[in-house]
């Protein structure tokens, strides 16, 4: 009976504790009436998406069975300079030759793509019949490879139909792309499998680290505040339509939450202790969990005010990151060159960003976004 009574307890005490941020203080978000599209204007339903995850210590020697496994002829492998000489791509490309596939290396993913980035890899992917892809290392390397998959697997597609309204054509893909082990968003790229070996972490300067561990923080903070999925607009005629990024859901949330207190826990220590296994294992978990948050809820205002300013920082180079190009990890807009004089341009940036920013919880304006960047000059 005593033990009834303390669960009893317990759900009284979280149907009392709310959260009271804008995506969730509504009861919208528990769920609508299912009308169909041709009458309402908001959506109705969610999808939950997720590639398959394979996680443990040493997992990537597996990958040379896994493509023996699929039959895999000719694999194309990318990643970047910095890490090919580093032991995640000696792994991997040993555990390639121990199961005796053939496999091509594209190692000029850039940090921070562009679009001349991308093109260069799109067209070493279409230069050949590849018919698996490899990718190895973090966001930069996975988007690259993605977006070389999807363009060698559509020949005849111009570079900016597959990208997002309005800044592309926003068209649905629509073609079988090829097995993939792991600004475009879509279903139909998400990889075939996603290798989650923490012990690669080991590799990673304390910078790198704590940079990581932001990006892990930033995007489970921002898809669990994202308006919630049935107050998106507008409601998809055709599920074909239905963007991956839907807004909060119940089933994201769960996911998210779970990355933030993994990151309360674990984030000071994988950051001052490079060799600390546990902490960093934790966070490179809390990645993946966040991954399936934002992989299908969504991001918001953070992300599309951060496009502009990587796409437009001057000179700086970041401690700890070993490219040949300015990327921005700093304290505010001013440590990365940026003046008040740029707050126009910056905003301007911004605008196009719908694809994110229009699942933002709150309504915002030109003003409200120029007073935030204001706000983000200098932030300590």
């Amino acid at each position: 009976m005593a033990g009834r009574d303390r669960i009893a307890h317990l759900l009284r005490q979280l149907s009392r504790a709310a959260c009271r941020c804008p995506a969730h203080s509504n009861t919208d978000h528990q769920g609508a009436g299912s009308a169909p599209c041709t009458v309402r204007k908001t959506d109705y339903a969610f999808e939950m998406a997720s590639s398959n995850i394979r996680y443990g210590e040493g997992v990537t020697r597996e990958i040379g069975m896994d493509l023996q496994n699929m039959g895999a002829r000719n694999v194309c492998l990318m990643t970047d300079r910095n890490l090919a000489a580093l032991p995640p791509v000696q792994s991997v490309l040993e555990s390639l030759a121990h199961s005796g596939v053939n496999y091509q290396v594209f190692d000029k993913v850039r940090v921070e793509p562009t679009d001349s980035s991308f093109k260069e890899a799109i067209a070493f992917a279409r230069n050949d019949s590849f018919d698996v892809y490899v990718a190895v290392g973090g966001g930069s390397v996975i988007d690259t490879c993605k977006a070389a998959n999807l363009y060698a697997s559509h020949p005849e597609a111009e570079f900016l139909d597959f990208v997002n309204a309005p800044i592309g054509k926003g068209l649905p893909v629509t073609g079988v792309l090829k097995p993939l082990i792991a600004g475009i968003a879509s279903r139909a790229l998400k990889p075939t499998l996603g290798m989650v070996d923490p012990l690669h972490t080991l590799h990673m300067p304390e910078r790198v680290a704590a940079n990581s561990g932001f990006d892990v923080l930033c995007h489970s903070l921002e898809s669990y505040t994202a308006l919630p999925y049935n107050m998106r607009k507008p409601c998809p005629p055709n599920p074909i339509q239905r963007p991956a990024y839907q807004g909060s859901n119940p089933i994201s949330d769960v996911w998210s939450r779970h990355a933030l207190t993994v990151v309360a826990k674990f984030m000071k220590r994988a950051v001052r202790d490079p060799e600390d296994l546990e902490a960093r294992s934790s966070m490179h978990l809390a990645s993946v969990f966040a991954g399936i948050g934002f992989g299908n809820a969504g991001v918001h205002l953070c992300h599309g005010m951060s496009y502009p300013i990587a796409g437009n920082v001057k000179t700086h180079r970041a401690r700890g990151y070993n490219v040949d190009h300015p990327i921005v990890v700093e304290d505010g807009l001013s440590a990365v060159g940026y003046t008040q004089e740029d707050v126009p341009d910056l905003v301007k940036g911004t605008i196009p960003q719908e694809r994110v920013t229009k699942l933002s919880p709150r309504e915002h304006t030109e003003e409200d976004l120029t007073r935030l960047f204001e706000a983000s000059l200098k932030l300590y």
